[in-house]
């Protein structure tokens, strides 16, 4: 195909519609780890390449906005009479609250050609359709996941030039959806891209939206400043592909000039502005993982910790009936309860040809050792194994003793009939000299104690990830931590450890308001 200017383009398209001829381009679509890479033409290695991550609520106009930084990067100009689409938006309209793919598009082959609008780099978009939809916070998680599989992958990316907050000039106030969404995005990345957050801004009619900047004033989200002291940000009208006719088309080539001056503007931006490597991202992305494998495993360990303390003060009171029998080394003989653990299975989901949502456990401790494990394929894989050895379980046991499966071990408690003489046994076995001189009732208040001081330790290590969190995180206080805060507060106050109480409750505070509105309106009670 050919431009009227006469300008190669050497693409293989179908025109589907016009004027302006619309043409659907036949890109290259593969599958790499758990993400979808869309490319149109050919890379050279040697040419630089932008990269730019898009976020945005689902009618805010991101699918246009893709095509138009396509035919930009292609050169298209509104005399050319065409439009070239790398997204069906008709489609995409209909599938994308089904669909939790992360897409990389790769725009190569246009770079220095003598094109109207030249770029000297290629173009790469990330785009994450389905953020923030109607299936809560554990598919936004999966989309997480599948960010930290494309920064740390090999064909993936490893920096950011530009984060485009997607949203309409007409917004007046960031719906609480929308709140949720972008604060759950900037929550992904480190501090270090602060300086490479910007607005993308569409449907506009090339008059600043004083409205939609002071909605991203009053939603506290921290991007660079331009000269007038505004959030960084630059304008796109939606009305490229709109049939043309005479009565419309002067109106329709003014929207097309204040995309095309907005792409300018983006140009620009992207030019002067230093891309940052996603490390210190990477690590974020990874330590909110680790932070909620840590939360599952803890609400689990703690359960479990306080039915054994219920079960120990049970037996206690039980024994403390019998304590003239035991002073006088009578054998007796109580209903006592017995915790014991057993399989439970459950669904577990598919998808793609490598991957599926199963438990890590060992079957050594009788542990969960991560519950919905998504990304690993076998135990070595996944994220709660190190140099071998799981990090979640007791024994931290080796991954041989690891399995993923479709089941959960679950705790249960039953009455048991037993003789003072075999609990005596039981608490005498693997016990030096001295403790085993020690009464059955000192035993069991041995056993509170240690209970006690594993609850603190399991709560003291969730305490440590979310300070890291604070640490590194452009906004640690996300929804997606303040789901776990109310819990992590309220076993603090059983604590009594009055400073990291505090330290949680300021925390909480700083969760924007609206943010907990759209998370609570995305079904997570």
């Amino acid at each position: 195909f050919h431009l009227p200017n006469k300008t190669p383009l050497h693409l293989k398209a179908a025109c589907i519609l016009g004027p302006p001829d619309v043409y659907q381009l036949r890109t290259k679509k593969e599958k790499f780890g758990s993400l979808t890479r869309i490319t149109v033409g050919e890379k050279n290695p040697n040419k630089p390449n932008k990269t730019i991550l898009l976020v945005g609520e689902t009618g805010a106009g991101k699918s246009t906005l893709i095509n138009a930084l396509v035919n930009f990067t292609m050169g298209v100009q509104f005399e050319d009479g065409v439009w070239f689409q790398i997204i069906d938006e008709e489609k995409r309209s209909q599938t994308e609250s089904q669909t939790s793919d992360v897409i990389v598009y790769d725009i190569f082959g246009f770079e220095d050609k003598s094109l109207p609008y030249s770029l000297t780099y290629s173009l790469t978009i990330i785009d994450t359709p389905g953020y923030g939809d109607t299936r809560g916070t554990e598919m936004d998680d999966s989309i997480s996941e599948r960010l930290l599989d494309l920064f740390q992958s090999e064909d993936g990316v490893n920096k950011i030039h530009a984060v485009g907050l997607v949203m309409k000039a007409s917004e007046n106030r960031l719906s609480d959806r929308q709140k949720y969404i972008f604060d759950s995005v900037i929550s992904l990345f480190g501090k270090n891209l602060e300086k490479n957050i910007v607005a993308l801004i569409t449907h506009s009619d090339g008059v600043t939206p004083k409205n939609a900047l002071k909605a991203l004033e009053a939603a506290k989200i921290e991007c660079p400043r331009n000269g007038n002291n505004e959030p960084v940000h630059f304008l796109f009208n939606n009305k490229q592909d709109e049939e043309r006719t005479e009565k419309n088309e002067s109106c329709l080539e003014t929207a097309w000039r204040i995309t095309e001056r907005g792409m300018d503007e983006l140009t620009a931006f992207l030019e002067k502005t230093a891309p940052e490597k996603l490390v210190v991202t990477t690590e974020v992305l990874r330590e909110r993982k680790r932070l909620k494998v840590s939360i599952q495993t803890l609400r689990e360990k703690i359960n479990e910790v306080e039915l054994k303390q219920t079960k120990a003060r049970q037996r206690q009171e039980v024994l403390e009936k019998h304590k003239e029998e035991m002073q006088n080394n009578e054998n007796f003989s109580v209903e006592v309860p017995e915790i014991y653990k057993e399989k439970e299975y459950k669904k577990t989901g598919w998808w793609g040809l490598l991957f599926y949502n199963g438990t890590v456990s060992c079957t050594n401790c009788q542990e969960n050792c991560h519950l919905y494990c998504e990304m690993a394929w076998s135990p070595a894989q996944c994220d709660v194994m190190s140099g071998g050895y799981c990090t979640s379980c007791t024994r931290k046991c080796p991954v041989s003793d690891h399995v993923k499966g479709n089941w959960t071990y679950v705790q249960k408690i039953r009455k048991v009939w037993q003789t003072s003489e075999d609990m005596k046994k039981k608490y005498e076995k693997n016990k030096s000299e001295s403790q085993k001189q020690m009464s059955l009732l000192e035993h069991l208040q041995e056993e509170i104690s240690q209970l006690a001081a594993k609850k603190s330790q399991l709560l003291g290590e969730c305490y440590q990830r979310l300070v890291t969190l604070e640490q590194i995180a452009l906004k640690a206080g996300s929804a997606s931590t303040f789901v776990h805060l109310d819990f992590l507060i309220k076993k603090m106050k059983e604590e009594q450890n009055t400073e990291k109480v505090q330290k949680l409750e300021e925390m909480r505070k700083r969760v924007d308001e609206g943010t907990r509105v759209g998370f609570c309106d995305l079904g997570e009670k």
